[in-house]
Parts: C-alpha cells; sequence; structure tokens
C-alpha cells in the first residue's frame, strides 16, 4: 500500500512538474520574444557579466540545506528554524561582501556601469534565502502543485515588469529588476502555501549536523555554476559584451528548453529515490526514469537545434541571427542534461554528495582547461569542446550508479538507444526534407509537425511502454478533472 501509494506520488508530481515546467517556459518564451525584441545583444551583456556571481553566491546563501533537509530521516521545527537563521546571516554577510566588491566587477571587465547594477541585482539573493525553508518543506512533501501557482505567478508579475521597464527604455535595468520582483513573488508565495514561520528561539546545532552533507553540496554547485556559466566568465573577459550577450541569448533558449525535463524530473526524483531502499526497486525506478527522459528530452532538444535558424528570426528578428549558430551546438549538450541530472539526483538522495562533489569539480577543470585551450581558434571551437566534454562525461556519473544499483552500461545504452536513435534520424531527415523552404514559418512548422507526428506514431505502432503508460496516466486524470 505505502509503495503504491509512492507511485502515486511520483507519477502526480511528475505530472504537475510537467505542468509547472510547461507553464515556466510558456511564460518564458513569451517575456523572452519581448524583451530580445526590445533590447539589444549589448544590454544582455552587461546582465550577462553578473549572472556568474549572483548564482554561486545564491548557492553559498542556500548551502544545499534543501537537499539536506530532504535527506534527514525525521524533520522537526528545530531543524527548519536553524537553517532560516543561518541561511538569513549567511546571506547578510555575502550581500555585504559583494556589495564592496562590485567596483572590483567592474574594473574586471573595465564597464563602469556594472557597479551600480551589481548592487541592485544582488539584492536578489538576499531575498531568495528567506524563502529556502518553506521551499525545502514543499520540495520534501512532493507539493509540486503548490510550487507550480507559486511559480506561475511569480513568473507572470516579474515578466509583465520586466518588459514594462524595457519598453520604457530602461534597458537591462529591466532585466534586473525582472529577477528581483520574481524573488519577492516566490517568497511571499511559499509563505503564504506553508503558514511556517521562523521562531526567535533558535540553536545552529541541526545546521553542525547538516553541514557535512551541505557542505559537499555547496562546493558541488559552485562548479556546477563555473561550468555552466564558463562561456559567460571567458567570453567576458576574452572579447566583448556584444559577443557575451549573443552567448547569452542563444543559452537562455538552450536551458528554457532542457530545464522544462530537468526541473519536472528534480521535483519528485530526489524524494523518490531517498524513500526507496531496496536495491532492486531502485534500478527498476531509475530504468524507467531513464526511458522517460529519453523519451521526452531527445526529440525536443534535437527538435529545437533543426529548428533554430527560424525560430530565432521569427521570434527576436534577424538582429539575433549569430546566435542560432550557437543554439544548435548548445541543444546537442542540452539533450543530455536531464539524463545527467536524473543521475546526479540519485545520487543524491543516497548520500553520496561526495561523488557528486568530485565529479562536477573534475568536470568543470577539464571543461574550462580545454575552452581555455582551443579559445584561440575561436568561438565556435570553444563550444564544440564544451558539448563533447559535457556529453562524454555523462558516462562518469553512470559508471557510480551501476555500482550502486547494478545498472550496467550496456542496459542504459539499451534503455536510451531507442528514443536517441529515432530522434536523430527524424531531425536530420526534416532538416533535409524542408531544406529547399525558404518560407521561415513553413519550414518551422513543417519540421515541428514532421518529427513530432512521426515520433509519437512510431513509438505506438513499436509498442513503446513507458509512451503508452504515459498516455493512459494523462488519459486518467483528464477524464478524472
Amino acid at each position: 500500500k505505502e509503495m503504491s501509494s509512492l507511485k502515486e506520488k511520483t507519477a502526480n508530481g511528475l505530472l504537475w512538474g510537467g505542468i509547472a515546467s510547461g507553464l515556466q517556459q510558456l511564460l518564458n518564451l513569451v517575456f523572452g520574444i519581448c524583451l530580445g525584441r526590445l533590447l539589444t545583444d549589448a544590454d544582455y551583456g552587461m546582465v550577462g557579466y553578473l549572472t556568474v556571481f549572483t548564482l554561486i553566491a545564491g548557492s553559498l546563501q542556500e548551502g544545499g540545506f534543501i537537499s539536506a533537509l530532504n535527506k534527514r530521516k525525521n524533520v522537526t521545527r528545530a531543524d527548519y528554524n536553524s537553517v532560516f537563521w543561518f541561511n538569513t546571516l549567511m546571506s547578510l554577510s555575502l550581500y555585504t561582501l559583494l556589495f564592496f566588491c562590485a567596483p572590483l566587477i567592474a574594473d574586471f571587465f573595465h564597464e563602469p556601469d556594472l557597479t551600480p547594477l551589481a548592487r541592485y541585482v544582488f539584492a536578489g539573493f538576499v531575498i531568495s534565502s528567506l524563502n529556502i525553508v518553506p521551499r525545502a518543506y514543499l520540495f520534501r512533501e512532493l507539493k509540486v502543485k503548490q510550487n507550480t501557482i507559486i511559480s506561475f505567478v511569480a513568473l507572470l508579475t516579474s515578466g509583465i515588469v520586466g518588459v514594462t521597464m524595457a519598453w520604457q527604455g530602461f534597458a537591462y535595468w529591466g532585466i534586473a529588476t525582472q529577477s528581483i520582483v520574481y524573488a519577492v513573488c516566490t517568497t511571499l508565495g511559499t509563505y503564504w502555501v506553508t503558514r511556517w514561520w521562523p521562531s526567535i528561539h533558535f540553536s545552529f546545532r541541526p545546521v553542525r549536523e547538516m553541514l557535512g552533507y551541505s557542505g559537499r553540496l555547496i562546493i558541488t554547485n559552485i562548479f556546477v555554476i563555473l561550468n555552466q556559466q564558463l562561456f559567460s566568465i571567458l567570453l567576458g573577459k576574452l572579447f566583448n559584451r556584444r559577443e557575451l550577450g549573443k552567448f547569452t541569448q542563444a543559452n537562455k533558449w538552450n536551458t528554457m528548453g532542457h530545464s522544462l525535463i530537468s526541473q519536472m524530473l528534480y521535483s519528485v526524483t530526489q524524494p523518490l529515490f531517498a524513500k526507496v531502499d531496496d536495491r532492486k526497486q531502485q534500478r527498476a525506478a531509475l530504468q524507467k526514469m531513464v526511458r522517460l527522459t529519453a523519451c521526452l528530452t531527445f526529440p525536443a532538444m534535437f527538435g529545437l537545434s533543426i529548428i533554430a535558424h527560424e525560430f530565432i528570426i521569427i521570434t527576436i528578428t534577424e538582429k539575433w541571427l549569430a546566435s542560432a549558430a550557437m543554439l544548435q551546438f548548445l541543444c546537442v549538450w542540452g539533450a543530455f542534461v536531464p539524463m545527467q541530472t536524473l543521475f546526479q539526483n540519485f545520487l543524491l538522495a543516497r548520500g553520496h554528495s561526495g561523488i557528486y562533489m568530485w565529479g562536477t569539480i573534475g568536470l568543470a577543470i577539464l571543461v574550462f582547461g580545454a575552452a581555455l585551450l582551443v579559445s584561440p581558434y575561436g568561438l565556435e571551437w570553444m563550444l564544440r569542446v564544451f558539448v563533447a566534454v559535457n556529453i562524454l562525461w555523462l558516462l562518469f556519473w553512470h559508471h557510480f550508479v551501476r555500482r550502486l544499483t547494478g545498472y550496467g552500461l550496456l542496459a542504459f545504452l539499451k534503455d536510451m538507444a531507442p528514443y536517441l536513435g529515432l530522434s536523430v534520424v527524424l531531425c536530420i531527415g526534416a532538416y533535409f526534407l524542408f531544406s529547399s523552404v525558404t518560407h521561415l514559418w513553413l519550414s518551422l512548422l513543417g519540421k515541428v509537425l514532421f518529427v513530432g507526428t512521426t515520433y509519437c506514431l512510431t513509438l505506438w505502432l513499436s509498442g513503446s511502454v513507458i509512451f503508452r503508460e504515459s498516455l493512459l496516466f494523462l488519459c486518467k486524470k483528464g477524464k478524472a478533472s
């Protein structure tokens, strides 16, 4: 009965996680198009300079405590309270440090206007730190539906504010304000839903107990960010802010694509794997998640790659055409990101934050060194190296998953190969089939319809279990509603 309840929670979590990700990406799409048309590559470059600092600061103030609280067998109010006050003090300390370091950041990138912008943007992670505890509660209890509503309202409100400011001529200040408003809305929303409030009486003992695990996650997350923001750092220093802006635009669309699946998986996989202790059940659950991830990710990301040219011109005009070529490269890597996320979540759920930490550090060092080595040959070679190394590193994560579950490499490739192979064949076919079509809308719609309908029809006729189960679950939910 307990296992049946867990399966139902997981299925519902995936459904609401998918809805949440879908709504989020839909809103990001609409607001991204508006901002792309209103702003320039130089505007995006200004915000791009600060991305790595805000992400690292956010990782430090969160401290990995959401995962640490999820891992604890019995969580008390004292645990939540301790984490709240620790994060609050940490975020205020970090903001003070970054406030005084803002001129140094501006000098590093030779952009004096970065000083006031940095001090404004960095305030966002102080606000976000206040909602870590209620977010941890929602995450632990698989309250994905509530998170969906909060995210939707926050994205809608912040997007309207950002676009309005950009339309009124505030340039990159509109993007900066959008992030601040989003932090405020999510913080207020999580407190409204959870009804949790901190108390003045607290002890840091629970934090000390969690620091070993969360400390490794802090270091790991910093290297994850460095790996993801590698080109922002290198482009900002080696090139100019216009080149950085073009990459930032391309990377934004790639991230929107693969995070649609990654966020859906993240909302349920860690709690699921933490609750399943039997080795066989772990492997069975993991294999099913691998098939589902492959089924969704490969056609979506490879499909985005072949329509990148049409998509960029139609949505944000030809002034961003240089971003289309970058997007094609990035989507190849983005197709494997959700699979990587799945393996990482399994390792974290089973308490192996050390493996996650050293694996991420190794990847970041390898990617940074390889990209720096080929940087004299231009951005295109840097992108190729970045994509290739990240895809091959998936084998590293699988190695440790195999040791824990017995899920061998051949079994993994067998689970993934049908969806990977079919997606590649269909996308290549669509590319050549519509290569002579000059009308942008016809080319885009033709490729999407050809790949989408042929892919679904092939899976249905071939008797794909995961595809049929997904459709059956959706049909049941549709009838129930």
